[in-house]
């Protein structure tokens, strides 16, 4: 296995202070799409079971930014991970040797060895969802791995999660829905797998147009050095700038006691964690 892991570089854009001028110049940004982002952000916690969560590849950037501001001042800072990674379609299949191993070390640093899987919180995997070829893909190396390892899959089958966020359709006994044309979820219980539904057009911005903070993390460059330089132009500055104004917008009292309000009109509401959780939303943010 190979011995450092390799990751893209991203600002902590909880301490903004190391961005500098780095956002001078900018166009003044429309954040169109906050008020269904702060219903999207709240649902999918209140999926996730008490777990950590985290946000694969960088279609859920801007939900992690969001809640990474809201939770920054409460007991669950440290509960959200950026996890870049590309699997999506046959480009999470037939690894090599040499792929299988840097994926493995780029895991193992963020938490994610089957030994770091069987202890603790349940893990939660959030991204879009189409047709669930990344998270089927990441799953399916996941299991071999704990195999290889000769993990207790016994008791890591239930701390797996996954919440897929769907474009938002007509509610229908017939509509199609991914995880029942997917097999390997039939390995997990059935409480592991939860969506959340988002607007068509905010899903397709986050999806196919939005600016990224760094270029898709896959295969070919899971073990390329030049990832972890940050990028500096100007189409990665404007994403930087997005990115970092959703995380200001979530310190504020005002987004926090908006976001507590959707967990209180959540099915899990009453559960104690998420009740807890909701008190510390509704104190005074850092960015008032």
């Amino acid at each position: 296995m190979p011995e450092e892991p390799n990751r893209p570089f991203r600002w902590d854009l909880v301490r903004p202070d190391q961005l500098g001028s780095l956002l001078d110049d900018l166009p003044e940004l429309d954040l169109w799409y906050l008020d269904e982002l702060v219903s999207c952000a709240g649902r999918v916690l209140a999926q996730c079971a008490d777990g950590d969560l985290y946000f694969v590849g960088r279609s859920v950037d801007s939900l992690f930014d969001l809640l990474s501001g809201a939770l920054a001042s409460t007991s669950w800072k440290d509960r959200l991970h950026p996890l870049p990674l590309s699997l999506y379609g046959i480009d999470g299949k037939g690894l090599t040797v040499a792929e299988t191993a840097q994926l493995r070390t780029n895991l193992s640093a963020a938490g994610l060895a089957p030994a770091d899987l069987m202890r603790g919180r349940p893990t939660v995997f959030v991204d879009l969802v189409h047709e669930g070829s990344t998270f089927e893909n990441l799953y399916e190396l996941l299991r071999e791995w704990i195999d290889d390892d000769r993990a207790q899959w016994d008791v890591i089958r239930r701390q797996l999660r996954f919440v897929g966020i769907t474009i938002r359709r007509k509610t229908s006994p017939n509509a199609w829905r991914w995880q029942q044309h997917a097999d390997w979820t039939g390995a997990l219980p059935a409480s592991a797998i939860r969506n959340v539904s988002l607007d068509h057009w905010v899903w397709g911005y986050f999806g196919n147009n939005q600016p990224k903070t760094a270029a898709s993390f896959r295969r070919t460059r899971w073990s390329d050095p030049e990832v972890a330089v940050p990028g500096r132009d100007k189409k990665t500055r404007y994403a930087l700038a997005e990115a970092a104004l959703l995380v200001e917008g979530g310190k504020s009292t005002a987004l926090r006691r908006q976001l507590a309000a959707v967990l209180a009109d959540q099915p899990t509401a009453r559960e104690r964690w998420l009740r807890e959780l909701q008190q510390e939303l509704r104190r005074p943010g850092d960015a008032d």
